[in-house]
């Protein structure tokens, strides 16, 4: 097979300040060993999330420039509003500052605000504002993946799959008690992990069953419809789109982040097809965010996403990012790093209690990776596990989160680099203990210090 090359031109660059170990390691301390409060300027290679930092199309910014910012109606939002009715099929659609606005709002029109004692969401694994906005109501959370997907060495096709016989198992036993059921795709604090078709069919048959609706976290809808496309038996003579919309097809709602499918800096969309819950939903954005045309965004971030959810539908963009994150996998690996196998779709996920043993879950292997990775080489990454999911957390893990389209392969070959000569010191590296937190989402402010070893 021919190698695959990056179907794109670069049309402009933005330097990279080149820190020295010294600058690093102020920096860290400054931030209290917190790498979400490192200043952007002193990382090198950022790969802390593929949220909101890709690098937008010449399309996109001529979007940018033919944006109407009308407050109502603007021809903006109906381009918008047509590009995402027409990849989902769901006429219901709000667009929002970001994901988790669409969360917030979801939450409150279907658990409602402070209503949620008593009651429980379950999801294949929920993400972190995911979980927070539905705790936040009062309710629970619960997730209900498979054992293969809990097992970072497990080498299946589709790892976010949901347990069947748990979800049934739930609704059976608390039906009353679930206000949804909820399916992230991919699935995100697991590994970037695929679900089939085939097992959201079936929770869409379930959901039947039981009378519940049934959400998608749509964040990376068109790389989950890709990884179907290669893996699922039946599906590769379809093409990505037709894959995308029976996904939105079996659903009763999406919250989307576009700042990842949608290939933006800023954004997101709910979609709801009970009118009487979109008419809820469209008063809330009013009330919080903004005019239900324009919710909390500009005429040319609207136009920035029409063109956005269009382009991340294209094979050939889709084969290039599916494959250029497997090859960071593979190199690991060769090296015998332990990584969530097979390669999620945006990110490669290191296992911190593999490349840690002598650090305990207790002491935040992960964050003492992401730590040192970034005092070794300026690379900025992002801890899943205790610190991030506290309870909830299924692996030690540290994230690679790959921006689109931004860095180039001698970008990654540096990144494998740094970590293949971090294991080979792995030893040295010492645990964390929290000095400092807030009473949610902690990982985005809390601080940190250092435990040294037992024996220094």
């Amino acid at each position: 097979m021919p190698t695959i090359i990056e179907p794109f031109r670069i049309k402009s660059v933005e330097p990279i300040r080149m820190t020295t170990l010294e600058e690093r390691q102020e920096a860290l301390r400054k931030a209290h060993h917190n790498l979400f409060a490192i200043p952007s300027q002193d990382v090198m290679i950022d790969l802390l999330t593929d949220s909101g930092t890709g690098a937008m199309s010449s399309e996109q910014w001529a979007g940018v420039m033919r944006g109407d910012e009308s407050y109502a109606g603007a021809p903006s939002w109906f381009r918008f509003r047509d590009t995402i009715e027409d990849i989902t099929g769901i006429s219901n659609i709000l667009p929002t500052h970001q994901g988790r606005a669409s969360e917030r709002l979801l939450v409150e029109v279907m658990i409602g605000a402070g209503q949620g004692k008593g009651k429980i969401v379950p999801n294949n694994a929920h993400f972190d504002t995911t979980r927070a906005n539905i705790e936040h109501s009062g309710c629970a959370t619960i997730d209900l993946l498979t054992k293969e997907g809990q097992d970072p060495s497990a080498d299946a096709p589709f790892k976010g799959n949901m347990d069947l016989v748990a979800l049934e198992d739930l609704l059976k036993t608390r039906g009353d008690d679930v206000p949804f059921v909820m399916v992230t795709v991919t699935c995100n604090s697991i590994g970037g992990q695929p679900v089939s078709l085939e097992n959201m069919r079936a929770v869409r048959a379930l959901c039947d069953k039981y009378n519940k609706p049934f959400i998608l976290d749509a964040c990376r809808f068109a790389e989950n419809a890709w990884f179907i496309k290669q893996r699922e038996p039946g599906q590769q003579d379809r093409a990505v789109e037709d894959i995308a919309r029976e996904q939105f097809d079996l659903c009763d709602g999406a919250t989307i982040s576009a700042k990842k499918d949608g290939m933006v800096n800023i954004g997101g969309v709910l979609l709801i097809r009970d009118p009487e819950q979109f008419i809820a939903a469209s008063n809330l954005l009013i009330l919080t965010e903004g005019f239900m045309t324009y919710g909390g965004l500009s005429g040319r971030d609207l136009e920035a996403m029409a063109v956005g959810f269009r382009e991340v539908l294209c094979e050939d963009y889709l084969r290039y990012r599916i494959r250029s994150t497997e090859y960071l996998g593979e190199k690991l690996l060769e090296a015998g790093i332990s990584i969530v196998r097979p390669a999620g779709g945006h990110a490669i996920y290191i296992d911190a209690a593999d490349f840690c043993p002598h650090i305990p879950k207790e002491q935040f292997p992960g964050q003492a990776l992401a730590c040192a990775l970034y005092e070794s080489g300026g690379i900025r990454s992002c801890e899943i596990g205790s610190v991030m999911m506290g309870e909830h957390a299924h692996m030690e893990l540290v994230r690679l989160a790959i921006p689109r389209r931004t860095y180039t392969q001698s970008h990654i070959d540096y990144v494998i680099e740094v970590i293949l000569d971090l294991k080979n010191r792995a030893s040295e590296l010492v645990g964390y203990r929290i000095t400092e937190e807030p009473p949610a989402l902690r990982h985005f402010t809390a601080k940190f210090e250092q435990i040294a070893h037992a024996n220094a």
